[in-house]
């Protein structure tokens, strides 16, 4: 039952949002719409998913766009209407996309090529081994560890490094003193 609230809340939201022309109203509805999702993550027993949305999709990208927002307008402009070399390009980069994907094997296969190398010892063994209910959340916490543990590290780092740019502008911008024409401070 959750899990339905859940997905039409995400459906009524992602429609909220196609129609908001209020931008920081549209940052605040982008912030809840992936905490939302990190919630449908832990209902579904995703958990490494759910920390990575809440922390990605909720957390850096909803302070990123506040940041932008800071620097620009609160409300979005007029619509200049349709760009039709703009739209051929999409739906030709689309079809091609579309495209490359129609020899891959059908979704869940059990004989696709990727679940015959490690996928069953992983499946067998990984729950029992590591005590989580998730065959996912079991291998990214356990079996690669290290691998999420660096992953998370990239993530923060360039959080980090664009937080320090916006700050850098800003203190740059302020700074800067303004001079006559000759040349002289006023």
């Amino acid at each position: 039952m959750i899990f339905y609230a859940l997905l039409t809340f995400m459906v009524v939201s992602a429609l909220a949002l196609l129609w908001l022309r209020n931008l920081f109203a549209v940052v605040m509805l982008s912030g809840s719409f992936s905490l939302n999702a990190a919630v449908l993550y832990v209902v579904m027993d995703a958990v490494d998913v759910a920390f990575t949305e809440a922390a990605v999709g909720a957390g850096i990208a909803t302070v990123l766009m506040l940041g932008t927002l800071a620097l620009t307008t609160s409300h979005e402009k007029a619509d200049p209407g349709v760009s039709w070399p703009h739209l051929a390009v999409v739906v030709v980069v689309g079809a091609a996309l579309i495209y490359g994907t129609l020899d891959m094997p059908r979704y869940g296969d059990p004989m696709a090529p990727i679940h015959q190398h490690v996928a069953p010892e992983y499946i067998e063994r990984g729950p029992k081994q590591t005590g989580m209910p998730n065959v996912v959340t079991s291998i990214l916490a356990s079996y690669r560890g290290y691998d999420t543990l660096g992953e998370v590290t990239v993530v923060f780092t360039a959080a980090a490094g664009v937080l320090a740019l916006i700050g850098r502008r800003r203190k740059k911008k302020n700074g800067v003193i303004k001079r006559t024409r000759s040349g002289e401070r006023p």
